[in-house]
């Protein structure tokens, strides 16, 4: 076989296909709107229900903290609450330490590990 035999099985000369030149940032364009969409959107989500249940939060409700502990909402502050825990025990914790408000019947919920 000779060099023109060759060069004719291959195809003809610069027959590699060209990328375009938008085609990389468009590929990063889609990624981050992908990572918008399936993580940064949906915490933002999260984080806005919980501030409203954390600003929803009064005087009565019934409480579990991060912690464990359960108790009743006896007054709200600024950024404390003050939680009875047990019969005479009254402590006073920040309002973000509070993760979920529970109904007069509602058994405390387990959160997911993460």
């Amino acid at each position: 076989m000779n060099a023109m035999t060759i060069l004719a099985m291959a195809g003809p000369a610069g027959a590699e296909q060209q990328q375009s030149p938008l085609m990389m940032p468009m590929m990063l364009v889609l990624m981050l709107a992908m990572f918008y969409f399936l993580i940064i959107r949906p915490q933002q989500r999260r984080e806005k229900e919980r501030r409203a249940m954390l600003d929803a939060v009064k005087s009565g409700d019934r409480v579990v903290f991060g912690g464990g502990f359960m108790g009743i909402v006896t007054n709200v502050k600024d950024k404390t609450a003050i939680v009875r825990i047990a019969d005479n025990v009254k402590v006073e914790v920040v309002r973000g330490a509070i993760s979920q408000v529970l109904g007069k019947d509602d058994a405390p919920v387990e959160e997911p590990a993460k």
